[in-house]
């Protein structure tokens, strides 16, 4: 993670500069923060879209988080990868000659990602430099409810204070530790799209979305791919549509092994993966070899090494996730939470931006603006793409009650599909809606292609 340090324009309409922190004790740092000699006026200490936000930030990899590094923006990019290959597969029932089958490099496509990748990096620096932000590439922590405190690469102690600190740390893939070779064997989303040479062979262990999309994209580019789910897939989201999303999957060559979980990973001889796992259906034990394991069971949120004992923020005790009001404040009330390390708060980066945005409007801007975080649409970027906004089915139901709860629906089949001669039979739309007039839209669900550019239109409908 990163700590920035800013110096922002307040109410006045002039800017507060102060003394850079240097290296020293922490318990100078602490009385001079105390005393309220305090190097700026907000500190954001993260290394995604949230903390950009705020301050106009860093990680392991480079500047912008998950998303732009292990996430959105790559993920995106080898779905898109994916997607050319089925239209390869069309262009012949539209006139063109290609020859098939047509092979995938995946060296070639991986080095394409990771250098846009740099290039966002490299510009959020520049923006930061641009906007006089304070950049400090340290591992922080804090040291009290003031102060933050680091170590640089040189092993230069750095101690940061400031009026108002945000924590937007984000999160990061959660290992299954208790597995045997799990962790030696395996890797995770923060891995896949930084590999030189392709993952041939892959087991995908989860039914999260990261599990869906990375296997789908695996899948279209040609390598074969597995999911391993211990149980429903996609949960949280609107469950028929999850399994029209696995359908989808299944039909279009990715393998499923369902109801059953990994106890064993071990190395062979010939570099492959040997995995075992158990058949809850069946009670048996059962092994396969793979070239890669990717475990997408899920993400944890990075606060462990923060110290917020230190500054007295709360946090779950079941998630480690931080506490926050409606202002995005956490237990002191000059130090705020925003994004995926937040209790409660949806893991989408457009909201961590807003929520950042709008938190340094309210702190020195002069606004009362609060993140409304109803009905923020998303997409699972499956190889069928599926857009939401709103409740699921499931949802709705639970909150109203069966009989107040009217569902629209209908298949359809895309323009592209029909001269193509592709299946369409999961392209599906449903709208859950209360039965009595004027008939609520409480939930829009779509299933199709483009489904976040579709799904963004109905959002602004139902927002």
């Amino acid at each position: 993670m990163a700590a920035m340090a800013v110096a922002l324009r307040g109410l006045g309409g002039r800017f507060r500069w102060r003394t850079q922190a240097v290296a020293g004790g922490v318990r100078g740092a602490a009385r001079g923060a105390a005393a309220g000699q305090r190097d700026y006026d907000l500190l954001v200490v993260g290394g995604g879209s949230g903390g950009l936000a705020c301050a106009k930030e860093g990680t392991r990899w480079g500047l912008g988080g998950t998303c732009v590094n292990v996430g959105c923006i790559p993920k995106k990019l080898m779905h898109q990868a994916a997607l050319l290959g089925g239209l390869i597969q069309d262009a012949p029932n539209y006139g063109w000659e290609v020859a098939q089958p047509v092979p995938h490099d995946w060296r070639k496509m991986a080095e394409a990602v990771q250098n846009h990748v740099k290039s966002l990096n490299w510009g959020h620096r520049v923006q930061l430099q641009d906007r006089k932000v304070k950049y400090f590439n340290i591992k922080a922590s804090f040291g009290d409810e003031h102060t933050v405190c680091g170590v640089a690469k040189g092993g230069k102690e750095i101690l940061l204070s400031a009026d108002h600190i945000i924590i937007a740390t984000g999160g990061r893939p959660r290992y299954p530790t208790h597995i045997e070779g799990a962790l030696e064997y395996g890797i995770t989303s923060d891995d896949i799209f930084w590999l030189k040479e392709s993952p041939g062979e892959t087991l995908v262990v989860g039914a999260s979305y990261v599990a869906l999309e990375c296997a789908g994209f695996l899948t279209g580019i040609g390598l074969d791919t597995t999911i391993m789910m211990r149980s429903i897939p996609l949960r949280g989201f609107d469950q028929q549509m999850s399994s029209m999303v696995i359908e989808h999957m299944a039909s279009h060559g990715t393998r499923f092994l369902r109801g059953c979980a990994p106890s064993r990973v071990r190395r062979l001889p010939d570099g492959q993966l040997q995995v075992t796992w158990e058949d809850s259906t069946t009670g048996k034990e059962d092994t396969g070899t793979f070239d890669t394991v990717l475990w997408a069971i899920g993400r944890v949120p990075d606060t462990r090494s923060l110290n917020l004992e230190k500054a007295g923020v709360d946090t779950s005790p079941d998630t480690q996730k931080i506490l926050v009001d409606s202002r995005e404040a956490t237990s002191v009330p000059h130090i705020y939470a925003i994004g995926d390390v937040v209790e409660g708060r949806p893991e989408l980066t457009p909201t961590a931006i807003m929520a950042g945005r709008l938190l340094v409007q309210r702190l020195f801007g002069g606004s009362s603006d609060l993140m409304d975080y109803d009905n923020v649409p998303t997409t699972v970027f499956t190889p069928l793409e599926y857009g939401c906004v709103g409740l699921s089915e499931e949802e709705a139901v639970a909150r109203h009650g069966q009989e107040h709860v009217e569902v629209y629906h209908a298949h359809y089949k895309p323009l592209e599909f029909t001269v193509a001669g592709r299946d369409a039979s999961q392209c599906y739309v449903k709208m859950v809606c209360l039965r009595e007039p004027p008939q609520l839209v409480l939930g829009l669900h779509f299933l199709g292609p483009n489904a976040g550019e579709v799904t963004q239109g109905f959002a602004l409908g139902i927002k």
